[in-house]
């Protein structure tokens, strides 16, 4: 196995999270969001609900109802991945419509693709602690 470390990795980080919260935020934009998943192999977890490739991803994804996001990104921590790719680790704060704010995570790996990447995982999960 070639070690492929990108020494770019913490800036292609952030630069992938300010595109893809650029595309996600705006509900006419949001559609685009397709182009970064692969049809097959890629993976997405929305609040503990898997889903697998683009179409069933981007079915989640244009699901949802809200049409205003106020969004402040706390950190993004990038690692570089031995086949090229990149792990990406989002904490932030979400407030959909008139909801009370929440804090999220958001894992992402990007996977190379020719001269870019893919998303091949992708989970989100709200900072929601439910006392039973």
């Amino acid at each position: 196995m070639s070690m492929a470390l990108n020494p770019q990795y913490d800036a292609i980080g952030k630069g992938f999270v300010q595109q893809y919260y650029t595309l996600f935020d705006d509900p006419a934009q949001r559609p685009n969001l397709a182009n970064m998943y692969n049809v097959e192999t890629s993976f997405m977890t929305f609040e503990g609900v898997q889903l697998q490739g683009a179409v069933k991803i981007m079915e989640k994804l244009n699901s949802l109802t809200f049409q205003k996001i106020g969004r402040l990104i706390t950190s993004v921590d990038s690692q570089p991945m031995f086949d090229g790719g990149v792990l990406i680790n989002v904490l932030g704060r979400l407030q959909c419509d008139d909801d009370p704010p929440h804090p999220y995570m958001q894992t992402f790996v990007l996977k190379p693709l020719g001269d870019s990447f893919f998303v091949q995982h992708d989970i989100f999960r709200l900072g929601i602690h439910d006392v039973a």
